[in-house]
């Protein structure tokens, strides 16, 4: 599959007040704390790859598909490189694991050191095909990300479509920004 995304900077206090007038389904408030990790045989850097473990908790859950409110999980993703010059699109692998320290401690087992951690509140919501969050991350600032799961064969279609829901939401498609949310943070390490 792959991960067709947009992401802009964005006022939250409008876009919420734009996904109410639109009919968006608001799905869940989460918190994630995301380490990101070094491999020992390539440089992610380089190659525009990610690997990182990610511990969410779900602070409230107003769908009920989401599940018991107050669960928190770990899944660890890897992030294939970006396939074009307008968008996040990008393969991805996730996977769910039943304890998050323990796959640290694989991941520097094998010689994966970690980058940096990446902590934000996440609110989610569904709109048409589409899941759109209004993030704030630590030390960085608020964004809207649009995104869909699709096959290779629906990513020029799904990223199109993503571009008219930014419209939609009163955001410029233009202002759309490839930066990761890892890279923004490294940045401001700097």
């Amino acid at each position: 599959m792959y991960e067709v995304e947009l992401k802009v900077r964005a006022d939250h206090a409008a876009v919420r007040e734009r996904l109410a007038e639109l009919g968006a389904t608001h799905v869940e408030r989460v918190e994630q704390a995301d380490t990101y990790y070094d491999a020992p045989h390539r440089d992610f850097a380089e190659t525009d790859e990610a690997l990182r473990v990610r511990r969410e908790t779900v602070v409230s859950a107003d769908d009920a598909e989401t599940g018991s409110e107050d669960a928190t999980e770990a899944r660890v993703t890897y992030k294939g490189p970006l396939v074009d010059d307008t968008s996040k699109t990008r393969r991805e692998f996730e996977t769910g694991v039943g304890d998050g320290e323990t796959m640290d401690s694989v991941l520097g087992g094998l010689g994966f050191e970690p980058a940096a951690v990446v902590e934000k509140t996440r609110d989610r919501y569904r709109l048409d095909d589409y899941v759109v969050t209004l993030d704030s991350v630590a030390g960085v600032g608020e964004f809207v990300e649009v995104e869909r799961e699709v096959p290779e064969a629906e990513v020029a279609a799904a990223r199109e479509g993503a571009f008219e829901l930014l419209e939609r939401l009163g955001l410029d498609p233009e202002e759309t920004i490839r930066t990761s949310y890892l890279g923004m943070v490294l940045a401001e390490e700097d």
